[in-house]
This record gives C-alpha cells, sequence and structure tokens, in this order.
C-alpha cells in the first residue's frame, strides 16, 4: 500500500457515524443495533459516560477479562453472562468512542477479525491439509510472520521487545525483562537486582520524604514514575529467583483476602461491626489469622 492509498483510506474513515442514540426508556432485546443505540444514548446523557475516553478505558477493559476469568472457573451460569456482557460492553464503549472520533465502528472491528480469522485458518477455508495441532500452529507462527512482514512495508516499526504480550503490568514486565536479558540485557545474579530494587526504593523515599500532602499533590507524576520504578526492580527480582511476579502477588491477594476475612468473621461473632472495630483490635486478629494458617 502507498501512502496515496493511506490517505484515501483516512478520508474514508472520516465518514463514520457513531449510531443514534435510543430515545426514551429502552427495552433489553437482545440486538446488536439495539446494545449500540443504548450505548450512544448513555454517551450523550450519563455524566460519567461522557467523560470517558479510551484511555480512561484501559483499566476497566484489563480488570472484566480478569472477571470473566474468575467467573468462567466458577462455572456459574449467571456470572458467566453478566461477565462476558461486561467485556461486551468494552468492545462497544471503545467502538462509539472511535466513531465518534470518525475513526471506524462496530461494523469495522468485525469485518477485520472476520479477515484475521479466514486469513489464519487456511486449513478450514483453503485447500491447505494439516494433519495436527503442532502443524496448525506451525502454519499459525507462519502466517504472523507475515502479517508482521505486511506491517512493516506499512511503515510500523518493529523492534525486538514488540514481541511482549498483552497482560497485566506484572505479566508485561517480567516478559520485557526476560525479552531484554536474552539479548544480553542483564544482571548476572540476583544481587544485581536487589541493588537496584534498594537503589529505586531510596529514589522514591527522597521524592515524599519531609513532604507535606499538598506537595506531594503537586509532585504525583514523579513520584508515580518513581514507583513504577520500585516495582518493576522487584520483578526483575523474581524473575531471576525463576519466580513468577504475577503468581506471587496473587498468592499474597489471596492470602490477605483470607486473613481479612478472619477479622469480619471474629468480629461479626462478637457481635460487632467491622467498621466499629479500631486498628489495634484488627491487628491482634491479624495475627490471629496467621496462627489459624499455621495451625492448618
Amino acid at each position: 500500500m502507498t501512502a496515496n492509498d493511506n490517505s484515501e483510506v483516512n478520508k474514508d474513515q472520516t465518514k463514520v457515524l457513531p449510531p443514534e442514540p435510543v430515545k426514551g426508556t429502552p427495552d433489553a432485546t437482545g440486538e446488536l443495533s439495539d446494545l449500540l443505540a443504548l450505548m450512544a444514548r448513555l454517551r450523550a446523557d450519563c455524566p460519567w459516560d461522557k467523560k470517558q475516553t479510551n484511555h480512561s478505558l484501559i483499566p476497566y477493559a484489563i480488570e472484566e477479562a480478569y472477571e470473566l476469568g474468575e467467573a468462567v472457573q466458577s462455572d456459574d451460569d449467571e456470572d458467566i453472562k453478566g461477565e462476558l456482557g461486561d467485556v461486551l460492553l468494552q468492545v462497544i464503549f471503545h467502538c462509539q468512542l472511535y466513531a465518534e472520533q470518525g475513526r471506524f465502528d462496530l461494523s469495522d472491528v468485525i469485518t477485520t477479525l472476520q479477515q484475521k480469522l479466514i486469513r489464519r485458518h487456511p486449513h478450514v477455508f483453503e485447500t491447505e491439509s494439516l494433519k495436527d495441532e503442532a502443524a496448525v500452529k506451525a502454519r499459525w507462527d507462519e502466517i504472523k510472520a507475515e502479517e508482521r512482514q505486511a506491517d512493516e512495508a506499512r511503515g510500523k516499526p518493529r523492534r525486538r521487545l514488540d514481541a511482549t504480550k498483552a497482560g497485566s503490568a506484572l505479566m508485561q514486565a517480567q516478559s520485557v525483562q526476560s525479552q531484554a536479558s536474552k539479548l544480553g540485557f542483564d544482571w548476572q545474579g540476583v544481587e544485581g537486582a536487589f541493588e537496584k530494587l534498594e537503589e529505586e526504593i531510596d529514589e522514591l523515599k527522597v521524592e515524599i520524604r519531609d513532604k507535606s500532602k499538598a506537595q506531594i499533590k503537586a509532585n504525583i507524576s514523579d513520584i508515580e514514575k518513581e514507583l513504577g520504578d520500585c516495582v518493576f526492580a522487584l520483578v526483575n527480582v523474581a524473575r531471576k529467583l525463576n519466580l513468577d511476579a504475577e503468581a506471587a502477588t496473587l498468592t499474597c491477594v489471596h492470602k490477605f483476602k483470607s486473613r481479612f476475612g478472619y477479622i469480619e468473621d471474629q468480629l461479626q461473632a462478637s457481635g460487632k461491626a467491622i467498621e466499629d472495630s479500631d486498628i489495634g483490635e484488627m491487628d491482634a486478629l491479624w495475627e490471629s489469622a496467621k496462627q489459624h494458617e499455621r495451625a492448618l
């Protein structure tokens, strides 16, 4: 595709129009067109929806994907339907925003997906014959390589860390570090990673030491960067220890939820709400929860 061809595509894309908002109180019809009209109405009349951007929605898309995974694990039909709907909402919401910008709409997204599925399954839609799953995987990788070459041909740069898969921040951090390590950009042992972690923690302390709340708020962008450096450095320690940072963090999350649940249960058993408790009482119950874990 030439530069002129790209210009023509961009001109066509500006003709995209967002769906018309539904009027009145809509019914839940199960029709995709009605869902698009409902989303358009929310963008027109809901203060929260009006404020959203494609970037502000990113955390919600990630969160909904994780919640769908949990629902599938639970095998509860109502939960699964609800979470699938929430994932679909993110797709619809993003498409609405891009349509408002005149860039593309849901039909373009669906067409792109159809083209990709057809292109990546020649053994289904063409005359290719692949004997087993391994052959399908190998052919899939070949096709993806061809797609990357096409991206390069249209001017999209390809760099070594582009192979990092999307995922949570911890997963991406560990993947990026692993890719860089393969290229020789790494410490020999875990000691270097620990030294870097300590260095980053010290830099974060400097940013917040003896600062008022107002000063911290005014400098929050720099503080966020320093905090990110600390987390990234800690992931490096996990990687050097051959640990999965995501799995380790999830283990901690589950442990925290379990212990906090124990606190709630003990308070409830004594006829007391957690809101009426203080930090001293909760700390004592936290230690009790740890002893309870060891006894199991």
